[in-house]
């Protein structure tokens, strides 16, 4: 078990959210699914927490009611490995719901994730600063990343 493990507030979707974000990752699983009791404060019998697992990182998602929300002053980070994979979880975590500058994105929850290129970070810690200017320029033009364009634009092509 993870020592530190986000937990996720949903409003009733807890084991929907779940189960969408286990059948976009490899190697992800749900762990455990709790329901209330007769105590609540849920309906008796409703999903509580959904326990899940993505690449490793464990997840907590709670119905815990509509008193909050999620913003963008959290995000999960999904690095990836080609173009083919941005592609993939941008499609996929986007459907639904919204999708924003810089590769950032909320799902059909209102959930922030970005989906980045590992190149990405190469590109912007090249040490010739002109590279890594160039780089940061064409970031901050899109909105889901292309990773042909990112090194182009830091080669200056």
């Amino acid at each position: 078990m993870n020592t530190i493990s986000p937990c996720l507030w949903f409003d009733g979707q807890a084991e929907e959210a779940a189960e969408l974000y286990v059948g976009i990752f490899e190697d992800a699983k749900v762990l455990d699914v709790l329901r209330y009791g007769s105590v609540g404060p849920g309906q008796e019998g409703s999903v509580m927490t959904v326990s899940f697992q993505l690449r490793g990182q464990e997840f907590l998602a709670l119905n815990g009611g509509p008193q909050f929300q999620f913003t963008e002053a959290v995000s999960l980070q999904v690095f990836c490995d080609t173009q083919d994979e941005v592609d993939y979880f941008w499609e996929k975590l986007s459907e639904g719901g919204e999708e924003g500058p810089c590769g950032w994105l909320k799902d059909r929850y209102g959930l922030s994730w970005q989906v980045i290129p590992n190149v990405l970070n190469e590109l912007i810690a090249d040490p010739d600063p002109e590279r890594s200017q160039r780089a940061m320029a064409a970031m901050l033009t899109m909105g889901k990343f292309d990773i042909a364009d990112l090194e182009r634009a830091a080669v200056g092509s």
